[in-house]
């Protein structure tokens, strides 16, 4: 499932094709995946792209039909925007080939380029439906649609962490799949995550001292950053806005690397059930408390 930094990873890659550019037309080819108006103004046709913002694993397009001369940049309250989830498998990214032939393609803006003659196309793909297209004003955005969610978890503090777990009775690694605590961090960054600040999954998020939530707090930063960096992690259908594999996956340091040995310590890790999802971890490294 596509995390914090596979989202942000597709904005970056598609920022440089979209801003500036004006949406031309819009194909839905499945109405399903659609929520709110999906009308072609709903969909931004006739908008030019003035921004693309992530919050935790969701991707934002703003569009403008009211663009200066000069052309602006700025993002207003009543500008359009497109929320997009994508879910589990899902993709989006401007045509390098063939992929409208591909099965689960559901939408595809055709949009032209800022200073271009030519248009291209970008395309969101979806083979499991777990995804899809929230439209609606950007202040609906800020002030509805992601209010349910935490912090985003890439610049997390140790203030703002320790508030959002103070008096938890969750495990800490449910705390952290939980995007309302905080928005972002899936089963691949949970697990790296917490091995790195050596703290055992089942710990009790409430329980943590100061020490362990700063430790925290900046594992978690450290673990989203190295992984922006690498473009993401691709285990099986992740592709950044480029149609690229992410590279993150070749340098995890427990998860799904259930027993085989710590990079660390050398000690077999585990594996089991936490939070109802499969959990990684080093028994030497990541102690449970007593």
């Amino acid at each position: 499932m596509p995390e914090l930094p596979e989202v942000e990873s597709v904005r970056r890659t598609l920022e440089p094709h979209l801003l500036g550019a004006r949406i031309e037309r819009a194909h839905l080819r499945r109405r399903d995946i659609c929520h709110g108006s999906c009308t072609d103004i709903g969909l931004l046709v006739g908008a030019t792209i003035v921004k693309l913002r992530r919050h935790g694993k969701q991707l934002a397009i703003i569009g403008s039909s009211a663009i200066s001369k000069t052309g602006r940049r700025a993002v207003q309250e009543n500008d359009r925007a497109i929320v997009i989830h994508l879910g589990m498998s899902g993709q989006l990214f401007i045509e390098r080939g063939d992929e409208l032939s591909r099965t689960h393609v559901h939408c595809v803006w055709t949009v032209r380029g800022a200073n271009s003659s030519t248009t291209t196309r970008l395309i969101f793909r979806d083979p499991r439906r777990f995804g899809g297209l929230w439209t609606g004003k950007w202040k609906w955005v800020i002030g509805e649609h992601w209010t349910d969610l935490g912090p985003d978890a890439a610049t997390i503090d140790a203030g703002i962490l320790g508030r959002r777990l103070a008096g938890s009775r969750q495990t800490i690694k449910a705390a952290l799949l939980d995007q309302e605590v905080l928005a972002g961090v899936g089963n691949i960054y949970a697990d790296e995550s917490l091995h790195r600040a050596h703290l055992h999954p089942e710990t009790i998020a409430g329980a943590l001292g100061p020490d362990a939530i700063k430790r925290l707090a900046k594992a978690v930063r450290e673990a989203l950053a190295e992984a922006i960096d690498a473009g993401g992690s691709t285990l099986r259908d992740y592709r950044n806005g480029d149609g690229e594999t992410g590279k993150q996956q070749l340098r995890l340091a427990v998860y799904g690397r259930g027993g085989k040995r710590c990079f660390q310590c050398n000690a077999p890790l585990l594996s089991g059930t936490v939070a109802q999802r499969t959990t990684i971890w080093c028994p030497t490294c990541q102690r449970a408390a007593r």
